[in-house]
């Protein structure tokens, strides 16, 4: 079989797969959302917290407990990274360095899951288990909480009540994470992954030194790890790392639980309106994005344009030969255009098109389909945004799902869509402009300019992959991208409840014979060219200096 036909088959499988988990999942989703009982673990996790899950929230209320509860965790991890020489478990290692132990709470809280250190040789189990891997679920559940409130501000009216913060926070770690996470976990232990609490021991010799690994509970973080679109690994390889992606089956399973989420929350949302279609019709924007960028992925890593690609029969640097080119191309595309980050190759060592396809879907947003929760409320903004720009077109006031979108609305939604590029942007032309950072490039010119750029634009979608080559720990990027994490995670959130509260205050506009059809594949068009044209007008000038520039010298 031809390594191109294999990728291809794979994808073909990715996609039944996914198709087939759409609809119940989606359904299942809804109905936690909206059902008003509460399980008995969840009744005792409320008075632990001393919340009260009935109690109704308004945006600002709903936004504080976002907020409150993210600054809660980052401390927690903080203290937890600084005190680990003094815990069990600890492997011997010592306390990590202030500055690193910010980036890295800082990086789970926010759902990046960027790592500027070798997670075998700086972190022990208590930290990887109680800290890393907690924060690895309820990341992820505070980004569907807010997804959720943003689809009830569009469903609600004459209100400005988005739910309760705690009720979604603890209802999607629950019924949600926890048992998709079990499951993944039993089939990756299955597989080959490893699940252990073992110390550190030798594996072999090489060139006359020993190798050092320790083990850990590997499948139920990776499990995880996937699902909640979180990426970091408990190895520097990440899921190139035969204890965490052990083969080609698990490479593509773990790719589904990446996608798997983000896919059928858009059924939740069209059940949670009351309109199946509007869900139908941004999911086919997600997956014309996600089947363009894979399938542009796929050519430009199969393209022979040297001898050793011939050999090879495709671009084979830095990509795991238990993988290959398909498997190593679709991951990096689902990593990418979902806040995940995960790898199971060097994305640095992709082709200069191919590394700027990885770039690019990070820059889209993340929103095709995105991490979970944050690929929706998104993917929502850039449809407000697009219906915007048609009700220019035919000079009338834009409507979306029945609510208007006037001014507040877009001022709330053009806010979130500047916040990212100017954190990526600023930040990396400061990198690039002060003398000290740019000794951290292994690479010059057009290289080096990417993993700079790479490096920010990761931090700030919250996605945590890195392009390889930046050293990436030093003080200046440690503290920097920390901050680009936090405000890129956090920021846009803010204005994400503020726009579901202006919705939900909203008396419901009947639909008239000039009004936009949002359901029909007219729309599904007009939303994915306002995506790339919105995107490319930002970021292409940047992109012109590195990866472009790189792709079109070789």
């Amino acid at each position: 079989m031809s390594p191109v036909l294999a990728g291809v088959l794979q994808l073909l499988a990715l996609i039944v797969a996914l198709g087939l988990a759409y609809r119940p999942l989606g359904d299942y989703m809804a109905r936690v959302y909206s059902s008003d009982k509460h399980l008995r673990v969840e009744k005792w996790i409320y008075k632990g917290i001393g919340a009260n899950p009935n109690t109704e929230m308004r945006w600002m209320a709903y936004l504080r407990g976002v907020l409150a509860f993210s600054a809660v965790s980052v401390l927690f991890l903080y203290l937890l990274q600084r005190l680990q020489g003094s815990l069990p478990g600890s492997l011997g290692f010592s306390a990590i360095d202030p500055d690193q132990a910010f980036n890295t709470a800082a990086s789970f809280v926010a759902n990046t899951n960027w790592q500027s250190y070798y997670g075998e040789q700086a972190m022990g189990h208590v930290v990887q288990t109680a800290g890393l891997a907690v924060q690895n679920f309820v990341s992820a559940a505070v980004g569907i909480a807010v997804a959720v409130a943003l689809v009830r501000g569009f469903a609600r009216s004459r209100t400005g009540e988005l739910g309760n913060f705690w009720s979604d926070l603890v209802r999607g770690t629950v019924r949600i994470l926890i048992p998709i996470s079990v499951v993944g976990a039993i089939v990756l232990v299955a597989c080959g992954a490893i699940q252990n609490f073992a110390g550190i021991h030798e594996v072999g010799q090489f060139m006359g030194g020993s190798q050092q690994w320790n083990g850990g509970a590997v499948a139920s973080q990776e499990a995880i790890k996937e699902l909640g679109t979180n990426g970091g690994g408990y190895f520097n390889a990440n899921s190139a790392h035969p204890f965490e992606n052990p083969n080609g089956f698990t490479n593509l399973f773990e790719i589904f639980l990446i996608l798997v989420i983000p896919f059928a929350l858009t059924r939740t949302f069209g059940r949670m309106v009351g309109s199946l279609k509007q869900g139908y019709a941004i999911l086919a924007t997600m997956v014309t994005i996600w089947i363009g960028f894979t399938a542009l992925m796929m050519w430009t890593e199969f393209h022979h344009g040297a001898p050793a690609f011939d050999i090879a029969g495709g671009a084979m640097e830095g990509k795991e030969n238990r993988f290959g080119v398909g498997g190593s191309s679709i991951f990096a595309v689902a990593t990418t255009l979902t806040s995940t980050g995960a790898v199971d190759s060097f994305h640095s060592s992709f082709t200069g098109f191919g590394g700027g396809i990885t770039m690019l879907g990070m820059q889209l947003g993340e929103i095709a389909p995105g991490g979970t929760g944050s690929g929706l409320y998104g993917m929502l903004i850039m449809a407000i945004i697009a219906v915007f720009i048609a009700g220019l077109m035919v000079g009338r006031t834009p409507e979306y799902l029945g609510k208007k979108i006037g001014t507040r609305e877009i001022k709330f939604a053009a806010c979130y869509i500047l916040i990212t590029p100017a954190l990526v942007l600023v930040f990396t032309a400061v990198s690039m402009a002060l003398p000290t950072p740019p000794n951290s490039m292994l690479n010059s010119g057009a290289h080096g300019f990417s993993e700079i750029l790479y490096a920010y634009t990761s931090g700030a979608n919250n996605n945590g992959s890195a392009f390889a080559g930046l050293s990436a720990d030093t003080q200046w990027f440690n503290t920097t991208i920390g901050l680009a994490m936090l405000l890129g995670r956090f920021l846009p959130m803010v204005f994400v409840l503020a726009l579901a509260g202006s919705l939900a205050e909203q008396r419901p506009v009947p639909a008239t014979a000039g009004t936009l059809r949002t359901e029909k594949p007219l729309f599904t068009g007009l939303l994915v060219g306002t995506i790339l044209i919105v995107t490319g007008l930002t970021y292409f000038p940047a992109l012109a200096l590195g990866p472009l520039a790189e792709g079109l010298a070789s």
